[in-house]
Parts: C-alpha cells; structure tokens; sequence
C-alpha cells in the first residue's frame, strides 16, 4: 500500500512477565499471524479459533505449543526465539505488548482482541488469585528480572480492581496504553480489532470474519466440529492443550486458567460510583469512540 505508515517500535517494556527485546531478533514471515491482548480478553480462545480453523478441527491439537507468547520472559530468548524459529507450519505468535514496544512488520496479520476493563479485573484477579509458588518463582526468581516483583493479591477483589484502575493496570501493566495504541492503528489494512463480546454473542459469525482476513480456506465439512472445539465449554473440558504448561502454573489445573468465560461479574460487587469512576477514566485516556467500543465492542460508523 503506497503512502501508508507503519508504526515504529520506540521503547523496551520489561518486567516479571515481558521481555520486549526478543521482537527486536524476530525474524517475521509473510503469513505470520499475532494475536494479541492486554490480558484476560480471549487471548487463548482467539488462538483455539485461529489454529482450529487453520487445521480444520482437531480434538488434539495443543494449541499452547503451537502458539507461544513471544515477549513472556521465560524461557529466556535464547531459548525460545530457536523454537519459534524451527515451527514450520504458519505461525499464530501471543504477545500482551502495546504497540510502541512491539516489532511491527507489514508483511504479518495482526489481531487484537479487547474487553470492558471491569471484567479483564475479574478474570485478572481468579487468574492472580490461583496462581501457585511455581508462578512466583518462574517470574520472580529466574535470572533477569528487571523492576519489583509480583507479590500475592489482596483478599478482596474491590481492592484490586482500586488498585488497577488507581495505578493503571497494576500489579500487571498498562491497560489504557495497550488498548490506545492498538486502537490508533485499527485502519491498517493487516490490523483485525476483535471484542470478547461480539465473540460471545456471536463466535461463528466472528470466526468467518476472521477466516477472511487471515485468508483461512476453511473445510465447510469440518464447520460443525471446528466451531463446537472452540466453544467455551468444550475448552473448559479440555483446558490442557490450550493452556500454558498444561495450567502447571495454576491451583487447580488449567480448568482455573479458562474461569468462567462470562461478563458483568462485577456488576454485583462495584458500587455504581467505583463503576462510573472506571467509566470517566475510560473516556480521558481512551475518547468517546473508543471507549465505547471498549465497553460494547460497537464501532462508530
């Protein structure tokens, strides 16, 4: 496309999850596929989507293996860029990166899949609340942190989500930089902006879409199987080849990491001046447009 510009990475991120460094000896190919999130969005159900659409409906098929979070820090670069490198089927790369700490190529395809702020803090705090001493120590203790580590969170999900909204993000990272820069750059043409909710309410109309877009054949035989595998709650009932180190990192087995796939949690539990709060803070950082795309997954025409 002539006259267009691509965004230019202009900074590293790193913490007890990232190294942003790996992108920079990334060596992209013309059908790579990104799939990225702040966190909690249906990151690994946009991945379940994408690869079982690409294989044409495999019970088996482990899914974490085939597509790894590229700018986790653990295993180490040196480790990981080798087996990335050595996948020979089309690549389906993770990355949690905002746009200006990523390694950005014309020639991949990029989703990035969002939801209301309000229930990634749900999801975000049963994920935090869960995770066992092997988490702690894979992001606290491995060689090369850089900054504080992840403590445990607190008992009660109210103060987390203060501390989220109050800190933008924490003990994670920044939500409302993620969603904006992902946002600024929704009209290239290899940019796909996806919403939990248009997914929820309508998972196969979405997957048709996005077949289109990352140019998909898909086996109009398989359909049926392909879209019943990418249901919540057959992910549910097979969460280890989706999940991670088959959910090693989680009480309670991957089952934990894949909760409960539902919003508005919240509703009952945040004061309507907590939620309104959230609301004001969603529109400063983000905008109007994009702020209630946020909330809806609705796009302005």
């Amino acid at each position: 496309m002539p006259n267009v510009t691509y965004p230019v990475k202009t900074r590293e991120l790193n913490n007890h999850h990232f190294d942003s460094t790996i992108w920079n000896d990334f060596q992209f190919r013309d059908d790579d596929i990104i799939v990225s999130t702040n966190a909690k969005s249906g990151t690994t159900w946009t991945q379940q989507i994408i690869a079982q659409m690409m294989y044409g409906g495999d019970p088996d098929l482990p899914v974490a293996e085939l597509s790894p979070w590229l700018d986790l820090r653990i295993p180490p670069k040196e480790v990981k860029l080798p087996e990335v490198e050595a996948q020979t089927h089309r690549r389906v790369i993770k990355t949690h990166l905002p746009v200006d700490a990523l390694v950005f190529s014309p020639r991949a395809k990029y989703v990035y899949i969002a939801r209301d702020g309000r229930d990634v803090v749900w999801s975000m705090y049963n994920h935090h609340l869960n995770a066992n001493a092997a988490w702690y120590a894979a992001l606290n203790d491995t060689p090369g942190l850089v900054g504080p580590p992840i403590g445990p969170p607190p008992a009660d999900v109210l103060v987390y989500f203060q501390d989220w909204l109050e800190r933008d993000g924490y003990p994670f990272w920044s939500f409302w930089e993620n969603i904006r820069t992902w946002w600024e750059i929704r009209e290239l043409e290899n940019v796909f902006l996806l919403h939990f909710n248009s997914l929820k309410q309508d998972m196969p109309g979405e997957m048709r879409k996005l077949a289109a877009f990352l140019e998909i054949p898909i086996d109009e035989s398989r359909w049926d199987s392909i879209v019943d595998y990418c249901s919540f709650e057959w992910m549910k009932a097979n969460a280890t080849k989706s999940v991670p180190l088959g959910g090693a990192f989680w009480d309670g087995g991957a089952e934990t990491f894949i909760n409960k796939g539902t919003n508005g949690r919240w509703k009952d539990m945040l004061s309507p001046e907590a939620s309104r709060a959230y609301e004001a803070k969603a529109v400063s950082e983000l905008g109007e447009e994009c702020a209630l795309w946020l909330a809806t997954g609705v796009r302005a025409a």
